[in-house]
């Protein structure tokens, strides 16, 4: 399974990056906006640090704007893919924005109707957000399997990209499916590397370690 990024800080993009565990970024308006920086620019970083897929995402409503900003957008980098939200209109926007070689992320994306629609519509990435779907006491685990099985059973190009991701298990569920990626932010990628057991076993052998050097200096 891939591993992207969730975020628009090219600190937190940089240390993942260097560990060599990184596949790709998402972005949203939210995220950059944290930054405080011109969004293209902070795009453009991200894209000089990064070489897989870098989502960024549009902010119109209407078909027409959606396609005109994507393509101002796809000039920032080859790997820059479209974020576009699950609208009608921004099924549209997808059909038209495939067609002419611009890979798109479907986003916002919470049943798994519209991950069957956004399949159909050849989207190159679909984000079903299944930490809010937690968040709203419903089955986020059920959903994702459900939606592979629909991935699967019709060979969609579609790339499912869980989102929203709120712990550590929910990329474990993700991994046991078959999910193609799990988007993930920097605190939860943080929380992956750590076990107490490890720390444990670590601190252990340092201290026999050290207990063997000072026998022998005697």
């Amino acid at each position: 399974m891939k591993f992207f990024i969730d975020t628009a800080n090219l600190d937190q993009i940089k240390e993942m990056q260097d560990l060599g565990i990184i596949d790709g970024v998402t972005t949203n308006p939210t995220l950059l906006s944290k930054e405080g920086a011109e969004p293209i620019e902070q795009l453009k970083k991200i894209c000089e640090i990064v070489d897989g897929p870098i989502s960024a995402e549009v902010v119109g409503l209407k078909t027409e704007e959606m396609v005109k900003e994507a393509r101002e957008l796809a000039k920032i980098a080859p790997n820059i893919v479209i974020k576009i939200p699950m609208t009608r209109d921004g099924i549209k926007a997808v059909k038209i924005l495939e067609s002419e070689g611009i890979k798109t992320n479907v986003t916002l994306v919470f049943s798994q109707n519209q991950v069957l629609i956004a399949a159909k519509a050849g989207a190159s990435y679909i984000s079903p957000f299944i930490g809010r779907l937690m968040d709203d006491g419903q089955d986020e685990i059920d959903m994702l399997w459900e939606t592979m099985d629909i991935i699967k059973a019709y060979n969609f190009k579609s790339e499912l990209i869980v989102a929203s991701v709120r712990n550590s298990r929910h990329v474990i569920e993700a991994a046991k499916m078959g999910a193609h990626i799990a988007t993930i932010p920097f605190n939860v990628l943080e929380k992956m590397f750590k076990h107490p057991r490890t720390d444990q076993g670590l601190d252990a052998f340092l201290k026999d370690w050290e207990k063997l050097q000072a026998q022998l200096k005697k």
